[in-house]
């Protein structure tokens, strides 16, 4: 069954007659929705509104941090349902309740029970005695046969040191191919923070992809066929201690001169959110790229504590930002604004403000074990890889 067409006429919506079910007298006739329709626009947002309404309605609260998270805390019971469109997950320290959550959706919709977490929007996660396991691994497999390379030749990188992308170069033959593929990718970088590097240089070549572009992103597929099963390790009784490693190649971008910065941050040993992304602006100095670096995992870290707070968990100390340059460290916690960072002064004041009431500490650590630099630039192979397994991503154990 289809639906041809649908026509929005002063906020009335109406659709063509479904196939074999026209009306003979009045085939040209249309039919007025009263109800969300499959496939349209408006039709998820119409089922987020009714089931947030059904889970207020019994109890839960949605979450002003994300918006998809809906948590029910009383006394010590703890209930969290997470929703993407129609998939959703339902988790909670109570095996009991949890089962009776599904089992009251079950009477108000129409509802499949999937039991225990497998895969999930393309992530697969696999249970061990010692923890959990989430990888891509079935992703990266269709995607290697999507792009005709499921018989490619591993290499240990994912993109090489030298030469450097530019703009300069033959246009690619099939641009769309090059954005398609980019986006795949993007969306693998979710369990894939050794790929955010890549992923990050590769999608600022989406306008006008040259030949070079194309391989350096079949380079990615390369490194992904030999590492196709890695992942993200979550240990069981993980402490719930937050800490950042924040950090900028300055003026690393040769064509413009912009500093890209990332950040790794860490619910005890295990990283939770990452970004590696270019700067708005040109840095005037490393300690002004560090310095903005550090505002950006600073923002991040203040969401994730609010997160952390209406999922009802408590944290025993301030997070932790490391940071290896020296005088963005010392920047953060110098009540004197020097004269050469006038221009960056709501980051300054920002950070002063969580530094000063205790909401922060930002501290330095040695270049050599700053994880996030695997973030800001092509490494050599040896560096890569030690920073690969320092950060995290990482084979599934052994049950």
């Amino acid at each position: 069954m289809s639906f041809c067409i649908a026509i929005l006429y002063l906020y009335i919506l109406y659709v063509s007659q479904p196939e074999g079910f026209v009306d003979p007298d009045h085939p040209t006739y249309v039919c007025k929705l009263n109800k969300a329709l499959y496939g349209l626009k408006q039709a998820p947002r119409a089922w987020y509104l009714e089931l947030k309404q059904y889970l207020v309605s019994a109890g839960f609260r949605n979450s002003l941090s994300d918006t998809s998270l809906f948590v029910l805390r009383r006394d010590k019971l703890l209930l969290y349902v997470l929703v993407y469109v129609d998939d959703i997950i339902v988790t909670g320290n109570n095996a009991e309740m949890v089962e009776q959550i599904l089992t009251n959706l079950g009477d108000h919709f129409s509802v499949k029970d999937m039991g225990y977490v497998s895969y999930f929007l393309g992530i697969e996660a696999i249970r061990t005695k010692y923890g959990l396991h989430l990888n891509q691994r079935k992703y990266v497999l269709d995607l290697l046969v999507k792009m005709k390379m499921q018989d490619a030749k591993p290499v240990a990188t994912p993109m090489v040191t030298t030469p450097k992308l530019t703009l300069a170069g033959k246009q690619h033959s099939d641009p769309t191919e090059y954005r398609t593929l980019v986006g795949s990718l993007q969306y693998l970088s979710f369990t894939r923070p050794d790929i955010a590097y890549a992923v990050n240089r590769l999608s600022q070549f989406m306008h006008t992809p040259t030949s070079e572009h194309w391989q350096a992103a079949k380079r990615v597929l390369r490194y992904l066929a030999g590492t196709s099963s890695y992942g993200l390790f979550f240990k069981k009784g993980n402490p719930l201690t937050l800490h950042c490693f924040s950090d900028a190649d300055w003026a690393g971008d040769v064509s413009d001169c912009v500093s890209t910065n990332a950040y790794i941050i860490y619910l005890g040993g295990q990283p939770i959110s990452w970004s590696a992304k270019k700067q708005k602006g040109v840095a005037r100095s490393s300690t002004e790229a560090e310095y903005r670096a550090v505002a950006n995992a600073a923002s991040e870290l203040m969401w994730i504590c609010s997160l952390l707070s209406e999922l009802g968990l408590s944290r025993t100390a301030s997070p932790t930002i490391y940071c290896d340059n020296i005088g963005a460290t010392y920047l953060c916690a110098n009540p004197v604004f020097h004269s050469r960072m006038k221009h960056i002064a709501i980051d300054y004041h920002f950070i002063r403000e969580l530094v000063s009431s205790g909401k922060l500490r930002v501290a330095h650590v040695s270049t050599k074990d700053q994880l996030a630099d695997a973030l800001t630039k092509p490494l050599p192979r040896t560096t890569y890889q030690y920073l690969r397994n320092k950060i995290g991503v990482t084979l599934v154990p052994p049950s």
